[in-house]
């Protein structure tokens, strides 16, 4: 099945990123004072204010030069597709603004075509794997093409800032249902497969340090290829990386990267019994994992988890992010439930997807920026 370059149709609910323009008519940020005072003043006062006042301000938040708020970053699925074989094109990432409660699609990126389900898998999805950077983008690692083959062979990178999509370096052994994460600003990938089953891609660990390097690097093996099962996190957690093999609260390995002496160590007997569901860490120092089964999230402390939120609606969750104090979780409906774990008292609400739509990933990442206005005449 191939892509098109034609952009598909917004589900209800969606609009393109695309705002009303009117005449370059400029007014003053603040009567009486410079622009860029006024915005030195202005940027200390919550977006969410600054939105409800005036049309200045609101372009002022979405400006490249002002402080980003977070927003949501989702992959998008129709709820119901016509066919048995399901593909993804590359109009299925989407961004939710939480200052003005819009869902937003995000600028096409080249052309995409991911299997998301075929009927040699009964009722299994084929996993997306993408990653939140520090610096602030969201990363296309791996996927699954026609033919099961690896439909990444470079990983896609999204700026916020830019909004533009850019190619990485092409990766020594493109592969799907692999480890991906990030550390220290380099990002990793680990095991997995490329279109069948190879011990020596089972085992292998290749990262790309952006900052130092514009090409992937061979690290060494892993111990065993019992990683490759199912995509699955590579989450950093106070200096080291951390990965289990197989997803929800069956038994289970685990193990951790050393990247300082690029070496594995097994994962600790305590951490591994709560590892059982989704895994994400707030800003590298707090560890969360939400247990599917119970549908309880818990933080992992001196050794020991302790519960931090539960209810139903946390059941069976397919993934979750965590960024600003909160984490994302994409229930089993595909809605987002969002834990506010940095109040005093915990707080929920839930990010209603665009009807007949359903979350399959989320990423909490700085907002998009306005694309430069457009100067209407006559």
């Amino acid at each position: 099945m191939a892509a098109t370059n034609d952009a598909p149709a917004a589900p209800a609910g969606v609009t393109y990123y695309k705002r009303q323009r009117f005449p370059d008519h400029h007014h003053p940020l603040l009567p009486g004072l410079p622009d860029h005072v006024a915005h030195l003043c202005l940027s200390r006062v919550p977006p969410s204010t600054l939105f409800n006042v005036c049309r200045s301000w609101r372009q002022l938040i979405y400006s490249p030069s002002f402080p980003s708020f977070l927003s949501l970053y989702t992959l998008l699925l129709p709820k119901n597709f016509p066919d048995r074989t399901q593909y993804l094109d590359s109009g299925c990432f989407f961004s939710y603004d939480p200052v003005s409660c819009d869902w937003q699609q995000l600028p096409i990126p080249p052309d995409l075509c991911l299997l998301h389900r075929h009927p040699s898998f009964l009722s299994r999805d084929l996993s997306v794997q993408s990653i939140s950077t520090a610096a602030g983008s969201l990363v296309l690692l791996a996927a699954t093409a026609e033919h099961f083959l690896p439909a990444l062979p470079r990983p896609l990178v999204f700026n916020p800032i830019s909004r533009k999509w850019t190619f990485g370096p092409q990766l020594a052994a493109p592969r799907r249902w692999c480890a991906a994460g990030e550390s220290g600003g380099v990002i990793y990938v680990a095991s997995g497969m490329g279109s069948y089953y190879n011990s020596r891609i089972a085992r292998s660990v290749e990262k790309w340090d952006r900052m130092n390097g514009d090409n992937w690097e061979m690290l060494g093996e892993m111990r065993n290829g019992n990683f490759c099962r199912e995509g699955t996190e590579l989450v950093s957690w106070k200096g080291r990386l951390w990965m289990v093999n197989v997803k929800g609260s069956g038994p289970k390995e685990g193990v951790g990267y050393d990247a300082v002496n690029d070496d594995w160590v097994e994962m600790p007997a305590g951490m591994i019994c709560g590892w059982k569901g989704p895994a994400a860490t707030m800003d590298g120092e707090t560890l969360y994992v939400l247990d599917e089964e119970e549908g309880v999230l818990r933080k992992y402390d001196d050794g020991i988890w302790v519960d931090v939120w539960g209810e139903e609606r946390l059941k069976r969750a397919n993934q979750m992010a965590a960024g600003g104090g909160r984490v994302c979780v994409v229930c089993t409906g595909g809605e987002i439930l969002v834990v506010d774990v940095a109040a005093a008292e915990i707080r929920t609400w839930v990010v209603e997807t665009p009807p007949g739509y359903r979350a399959m990933s989320v990423h909490v990442l700085p907002r998009m920026t306005e694309p430069e206005p457009e100067i209407e005449f006559g």
